[in-house]
């Protein structure tokens, strides 16, 4: 059973202003497209191994890349002395192979700046001209306080990969959490979105709204798994299916030595993990497509067949040994169905924006 609420009754007065509406409403689509392009963008900076290129944290002069064959030589230098990537990996690396990777990175930080410009002026001036509700001000300031722990985060992830260490690359758990941010980023910007609407939505059952914040955990834990699977390159070590390395389990799943650092470090683990979670996520979704077919206004149908896709899809990927073309077409369908489920949760969850 379902029932149609208004506009008044979900609360809108309390998140939609009077004025402006329809310009924040864009303006809060255009952020969310920045943060999924820099979703996009921070993939193919991991898949190009691009990502310890620039040693230092920056927020402000970083902005400026070298600009003549002296400062090239010397982030070429810093990268070449502060990297066990370069010095176990890349030794022997021409400046031209530096350049690809360090203007991967460096267009990804710099996104990351624009995407903080972008929201702040537009968010003081929607203020100032009385296009904002105390409670939407609130809402926006907590995005941009998110926007700004990201930049720390994504420093913190990089540094493990920076000075005396032995990796090759960033450590797994940090680049999870910095994805991990990203996604509640661009979600809370797709919430508010709908938030925001004129068109009522509909309260469903108490049934179809545990399923729908179901899917959403489960869709969230595979994102973060498939986090890890990234941050190890697991995706490129197996690749047969449906078997894995020949066996169901794999012999490698669990090396006593590494106890819990399994879930994040084991190669073997990691990956097998990714894909029981894809089966799991594949039936809860398909299951409730077929249990609540008209509820959430169709949303868990969208949302199985968006499943599906990305499920097909990612044994493509690994088939093929996540190339980059379609490692960042996997991720960037995973981030579709992520953003389903939170639209799925709001279209039927019964509380109310006050």
């Amino acid at each position: 059973m379902r029932t149609q609420v208004s506009s008044e009754d979900v609360g809108l007065k309390g998140i939609r202003p009077q004025k402006g509406a329809n310009a924040v409403r864009i303006w809060l689509l255009i952020i969310a497209a920045m943060v999924y392009a820099m979703i996009l963008v921070g993939g193919a900076t991991r898949l190009t191994d691009s990502g310890l290129s620039i040693t230092e944290w920056k927020p402000v002069t970083g902005a400026l890349p070298p600009m003549n064959s002296e400062h090239w030589a010397a982030e070429f230098e810093k990268y070449k002395t502060q990297t066990d990537e370069y010095k176990l990996q890349n030794v022997g690396m021409e400046l031209s192979e530096f350049k690809y990777i360090y203007w991967w990175e460096w267009s990804h930080r710099l996104l990351g700046r624009l995407v903080g410009v972008v929201f702040l002026l537009p968010f003081l001036a929607f203020w100032a001209l009385g296009y904002t509700t105390p409670k939407l001000r609130r809402r926006l300031w907590a995005l941009f306080a998110l926007g700004g722990l990201q930049g720390f985060i994504g420093w913190w992830m990089v540094s493990s990969g920076v000075g005396e260490t032995s990796r090759v690359d960033v450590a797994p758990y940090r680049l999870m959490t910095h994805f991990s941010l990203a996604l509640l980023i661009i979600g809370g910007c797709v919430w508010t979105w709908f938030s925001m609407r004129e068109r009522p939505r509909f309260i469903d059952d108490n049934r179809s709204q545990k399923w729908a914040i179901i899917l959403l955990v489960a869709a969230s834990l595979q994102m973060m798994l498939g986090a890890l699977v990234a941050g190890l390159d697991a995706g490129r070590t197996y690749t047969d299916w449906p078997m894995m390395d020949g066996s169901v389990v794999p012999a490698g799943y669990w090396v006593s030595e590494l106890g819990l650092r399994n879930f994040f470090e084991n190669v073997a683990t990691v990956q097998f993990n990714h894909r029981v979670m894809a089966y799991i996520l594949l039936g809860l979704s398909v299951y409730a497509a077929f249990k609540f077919p008209r509820a959430a206004g169709g949303w868990f149908k969208r949302t199985a067949h968006a499943v599906a896709g990305q499920s097909v899809l990612g044994v493509v990927t690994l088939l093929f040994g996540a190339p980059i073309g379609l490692g960042l077409f996997h991720q960037a369908l995973g981030t579709i169905v992520l953003l389903s489920t939170v639209i799925l949760v709001w279209q039927c969850s019964g509380q109310r924006e006050r």
